[in-house]
C-alpha cells in the first residue's frame, strides 16, 4: 500500500480512531511512539509501537470474519507483530479497558526475548579510565 494512501487514511480517521489516538499519540501512552496509518509491507495498520512490536486495529462491522484481515494478520504475525484488534464500540464505550488490553500487550512485549538476543554478547567493559 502507498505512503498516499496511508496519508489520506491519515484524513479520514473514525470517531474511534481519534479517540484513540488521541491517547497513544505524543508518547502519551507509556511513553511509547505510536504511528497512525503505518505502512508495513503491503498492508497499513491504523496504529503501531514499532519498538514494542504491537500493532492495533480498529474496526467497523465490516470487518466481522473478514479473510483479508486474518492474512494481514498472519503477515504481520510472522513479521513478529502482535495484532490487536478493536470495534469500534469497544473504543468509544470502554477506552480505559482498551488501553489495559494494549497496556498488558506492551507489557508482554517487553518480557518477550527480542529475535537474536541469545547471540548477542554482553556489551565489553570499559578499558581502565574509559566511562568516568
Amino acid at each position: 500500500m502507498s505512503i498516499a494512501r496511508a496519508k489520506a487514511l491519515r484524513k479520514d480517521m473514525t470517531d474511534a480512531e481519534r479517540r484513540l489516538w488521541y491517547r497513544l499519540r505524543a508518547r502519551r501512552f507509556q511513553g511509547l511512539k505510536f504511528k497512525r496509518q503505518v505502512p508495513i509491507g503491503p498492508f497499513v495498520a491504523d496504529f503501531a509501537s514499532m519498538r514494542a512490536k504491537v500493532v492495533i486495529e480498529v474496526d467497523g462491522g465490516q470487518h466481522d470474519e473478514n479473510q483479508k484481515d486474518k492474512i494481514r494478520d498472519q503477515f504481520l504475525s510472522e513479521r513478529g507483530f502482535r495484532v490487536l484488534r478493536f470495534w469500534n464500540n469497544d473504543v468509544l464505550r470502554s477506552t480505559e479497558a482498551v488501553l489495559e488490553t494494549i497496556s498488558a500487550a506492551v507489557e508482554s512485549a517487553k518480557q518477550a526475548p527480542s529475535p537474536g538476543s541469545a547471540l548477542r554478547a554482553s556489551p565489553p567493559s570499559p578499558r581502565w579510565g574509559e566511562g568516568k
